[in-house]
């Protein structure tokens, strides 16, 4: 069973949200939210396993909630829907921990389909898109930190071209097949680059090399 938290500060939206998700016998939703501050305390207090967050609400808005829930250390994670697919406040939610977002007029199965993604540790964001929105906002990068040297420092050489592989939009099987390795040892090498560089998903792990300079905007 998924458990999911709906933020959301229009009532209809919840409404045809909640609507939506009782349809499916492996999810449940758990509570509602209607501004980002409420959906902090929710998610500490109900501690769902996605939590589907608007991102323009009065008050604190998605992108700050975002970032508390995801400082606070617990496993619930961040599904964001926007309007647009290039929104910059989308953008600064995946810099806040987001694992993903869709627009708000996605199909029915899409939306249920990430947030299935997104509970089970993936994301849900297509790569291509993911390189758009990148790209789009590149000149906000910072440069590389001392801590991100170090954590890039600690890949191999294999694992530094897994990363590159996965930031240029490349799918498991794709890397694989031009790495000339098993899916299997493209996936162990996946969760290795996800853990030495703290990356929660292949969303961030995206993030991270663009930051780093690993991989240049096109």
């Amino acid at each position: 069973m998924t458990t999911v938290l709906i933020v959301d500060d229009q009532a209809l939206q919840r409404l045809g949200f909640s609507m939506l998700m009782e349809q499916y016998a492996d999810m449940a939703v758990v509570g509602e939210a209607t501004h980002g501050a409420e959906a902090v305390r929710r998610t500490a207090d109900l501690r769902p396993d996605v939590v589907l967050m608007d991102v323009r609400m009065p008050g604190m808005d998605g992108i700050e909630a975002t970032r508390r829930i995801v400082e606070s250390g617990g496993n619930s994670r961040i599904l964001v829907l926007t309007t647009f697919d290039l929104d910059e406040y989308a953008y600064a939610a995946l810099r806040a921990g987001a694992s993903g977002f869709l627009l708000k007029d996605a199909q029915p199965d899409e939306l249920i389909a990430g947030i299935r993604a997104v509970a089970a540790g993936d994301a849900v964001i297509a790569p291509g898109l993911t390189r758009r929105l990148i790209d789009a906002f590149s000149d906000r990068f910072p440069g590389r930190t001392p801590d991100q040297e170090r954590r890039l420092a600690s890949l191999t050489q294999r694992e530094r071209e897994v990363l590159t592989a996965v930031a240029s939009g490349w799918s498991n099987p794709e890397i694989a097949e031009r790495l000339s390795l098993a899916d299997s040892t493209v996936k162990t090498h996946v969760s290795h680059v996800l853990a030495k560089i703290g990356a929660r998903d292949r969303v961030q792990a995206v993030i991270f090399a663009y930051d780093t300079g690993l991989v240049k905007p096109a």
